[in-house]
């Protein structure tokens, strides 16, 4: 239903719409630490899903579901954003992870194993894999890794754009989907599959540890050194800022 200018209605498509904002909410609550409120999630993407319909017209290409989807998921990423919900000693304790892995790649040629990571930080491996299960909830993107030091401006304000101010949007203009796609590639075996499992199939944890044959811990470790992994390469190719 459309308007005499050519505008979504509001009232029906906000009803057809609210179980979609759930849903996202819920996809996005089980990527996070459980100390997310998965209704603070669900109130910003409501917000986005009122933006949408306040911005959307029926001459865009897009459906407007697909609209929506980027502007409710832009939403629930922007609280986030302001919640900064991983701690710092998390975030530390990764980018030291992901100087170790730039490290022994370098000097191997190859993606270091957990073993060669915990050695070039020198600790066990039952240390090592404790920070990868404290780094559950690790982000593949911190806002911070878009800065310019030397201007203060932020990658994001230079390449967005009017018609587009979903930032997440705005990163996949930019190439960055072939670019994690190739990342993603480049992982070892396990860790490729444990990635599509997880946000191409969009399995839970204990639905991925159920078909690799290991416990869910296990497969959250695996999953954050993956993230550690990808953040390397994304880094080597100056995608983000140096740790």
């Amino acid at each position: 239903m459309y308007d005499a200018k050519g505008r979504a209605a509001k009232e029906p498509i906000l009803d057809e719409h609210i179980l979609l904002v759930k849903k996202l909410a819920h996809q996005l609550k089980a990527k996070l630490p459980a100390n997310i409120d998965v209704d603070d999630l669900i109130q910003a993407g409501m917000l986005g899903l009122l933006d949408a319909m306040r911005r959307y017209e029926n001459t865009h290409q897009a459906q407007f579901e697909t609209y929506a989807t980027l502007r409710i998921r832009g939403a629930m990423v922007d609280e986030l954003r302001c919640m900064d919900w991983t701690p710092r000693s998390v975030r530390q304790s990764m980018r030291k992870i992901e100087t170790a892995i730039t490290e022994v790649q370098h000097k191997l040629g190859r993606p270091p194993s957990e073993e060669e990571i915990a050695n070039k930080l020198n600790i066990p491996l039952a240390e090592y894999q404790k920070m990868l299960t404290n780094g559950a909830g690790h982000q593949l993107f911190y806002f911070e890794d878009f800065t310019n030091e030397e201007d203060g401006e932020h990658f994001l304000d230079h390449f967005h754009k009017e018609s587009s101010p979903d930032f997440l949007q705005d990163l996949i203009d930019l190439d960055l989907q072939d670019a994690l796609a190739g990342c993603i590639e480049g992982l070892p075996e396990r860790e490729k599959l444990l990635m599509a499992l997880y946000y191409e199939q969009e399995l839970n944890l204990k639905e991925i540890g159920a078909v690799m044959g290991v416990t869910e811990s296990r497969v959250s470790q695996l999953h954050s050194q993956a993230i550690a992994r990808i953040r390397d390469i994304l880094r080597e190719q100056k995608w983000i800022g140096e740790a």
